[in-house]
């Protein structure tokens, strides 16, 4: 038996309440405590894992004798000064959920924490996992003979309610571009193995929240827009978000094309979501479309109903875990996602925020 893994959870809301039911279906892997200061999140949590010690706050939680590491879910605007307390503390293996982080004033407060703390940090980008993207990711070169454009699109429901409505603002979320697309940005580099050179942004807050109101200030974040960045070594990419387009089929739409051929990943919703009088929910797809001979190849990728009602990312969470646990465990020499691959997520998505503000092309050289 391996190593039992006792995990300390930081913020258990919605997504927080995800990352619970899947470290219980782990083997070897347990919640030991949780900070969570709202009433209501904290009992929902500790009905999920009645084991845990619900802890008075994060300097409690890093007191816990067997604690071996910690997730951070709480708010984004949070996550700094909680990685901060975790230095001062106790530094284990951190799995931090994006965005790292919402200010840009924030970035050198984060190169200093980086550069002294002694423990793994592993930046949590579910959509890396989602078994249709890991397939695309896997097969992509073969596929195209090399990506010259990547285009990602995301036609969901709108941001859903949280704990004191800290979603409706970007300077809680660090903007929606931020908070929603890092996930995407992520997958850009990683996808093209380049960096970003320059952002142009065209976007919007045409449906959602518009009579909505919150002690007197209406919310600012945008619900739909298009990315488009220029990559080193040629390749571009395009990003297109709708989050008042919740009736469509799939969710997400990753398609990679390169002088040989094309290859798409087509990701369904959250299952909870979809009507019951449409049937069965649809499964995942990977389509690869060749030049010659011409002909696309579907492929259905379907996923563990049971990691399909542990949360809303298509089993993605629970394959995180997985590969975080081994680092955990010393088994694994770093972590997949680095500090730095979230650090220029969130980069990426405050140059497209700036582009649609400004109107402008945003060089990256300006954020780094």
């Amino acid at each position: 038996m391996k190593k039992q893994v006792n995990y300390g959870i930081i913020g258990c809301g919605m997504m927080g309440q995800e990352h619970l039911r899947n470290i219980a279906l782990l083997e070897g892997a347990e919640v030991a405590v949780i900070f969570e200061p709202d009433a209501e999140m904290a009992a929902k949590s500790q009905a999920i894992a009645p084991k845990a010690r619900m802890a008075a706050d994060v300097v409690d939680l890093l007191s816990e004798p067997d604690l071996d590491c910690v997730l951070i879910a709480s708010p984004n605007y949070r996550h700094v000064e909680q990685l901060e307390q975790m230095a001062a503390e106790r530094p284990v293996p951190v799995l931090v959920e994006k965005p790292l982080f919402t200010d840009p004033a924030d970035v050198a407060r984060l190169d200093q924490f980086i550069a002294t703390y002694p423990a793994p940090v592993w930046v949590a980008m579910e959509y890396r996992y989602m078994p249709p993207i890991a397939a695309l990711l896997e097969a992509a070169k073969g596929a195209t003979g090399g990506i010259k454009m990547l285009t990602i699109r995301e036609h969901r429901f709108p941001f859903l309610e949280k704990v004191g409505d800290w979603n409706r603002f970007n300077r809680y979320t660090g903007g929606t571009f931020v908070e929603k697309c890092c996930h995407f940005f992520d997958l850009m580099r990683l996808v093209l193995g380049a960096e970003p050179i320059r952002v142009m942004a065209s976007g919007g807050q045409d449906a959602n929240h518009l009579i909505e109101e919150y002690e007197g200030e209406r919310p600012d974040i945008l619900d739909n827009g298009y990315v488009i960045v220029d990559f080193a070594g040629g390749a571009r990419a395009m990003l297109e978000l709708c989050m008042f387009a919740e009736g469509s089929r799939y969710q997400e739409e990753v398609s990679a094309v390169g002088p040989e051929g094309k290859i798409e990943a087509l990701v369904p919703g959250p299952g909870r979501f979809w009507p019951d009088h449409l049937g069965a929910p649809p499964v995942p797809q990977l389509i690869e479309s060749p030049r010659d001979p011409k002909g696309p190849v579907v492929r259905e990728i379907p996923v563990d109903p049971e990691l399909l009602e542990a949360g809303d990312h298509n089993g993605s969470t629970f394959y995180q875990h997985q590969k975080f646990l081994e680092l955990v465990r010393g088994e694994r020499d770093g972590p997949e996602v680095s500090f730095n691959d979230g650090k220029m997520a969130v980069l990426m998505g405050m140059a497209a925020q700036i582009s649609m503000k400004e109107g402008r092309v945003v060089e990256m050289a300006e954020l780094l």
